[in-house]
C-alpha cells in the first residue's frame, strides 16, 4: 500500500503536461486496442504508438534514476518497433 501512495503522491507532484498526456496515453492504448474498433492494422498500430507514447513519458520523470529511465524509453522504442511494423503490415 505504502508503494501505491508514494506513486499516487509522485503522480501529484509531476507538472500539469505529465498529468494529462500519461493518462491520455494509456486511454488511447487501451481503447484502441479494444475490439471495439475491430480488426484493423491501422487501430493495431495507433494502440502501440499510444503506448510508446505512454513508456517514453513515464520516462522522462525517472531519468535521475538511469536503469529504470532506460527500462522505460526501450519500452517506448519497442511499442514505436511494433507500431511502425503494424503500419507496414497495412500496406
Amino acid at each position: 500500500m505504502q508503494r501505491l501512495n508514494f506513486m499516487y503522491r509522485f503522480f501529484l507532484g509531476q507538472p500539469l503536461w505529465f498529468k494529462v498526456l500519461a493518462p491520455a496515453a494509456l486511454l488511447m492504448s487501451i481503447l484502441l486496442s479494444s475490439s471495439l474498433f475491430g480488426e484493423d492494422n491501422a487501430y493495431e498500430g495507433g494502440a502501440k504508438l499510444a503506448a510508446a507514447v505512454f513508456f517514453g513519458v513515464w520516462g522522462v520523470p525517472f531519468r535521475r534514476n538511469r536503469p529504470l529511465a532506460i527500462v522505460f524509453f526501450a519500452f517506448s522504442a519497442l511499442c514505436v518497433y511494433l507500431a511502425v511494423n503494424a503500419f507496414l503490415q497495412e500496406g
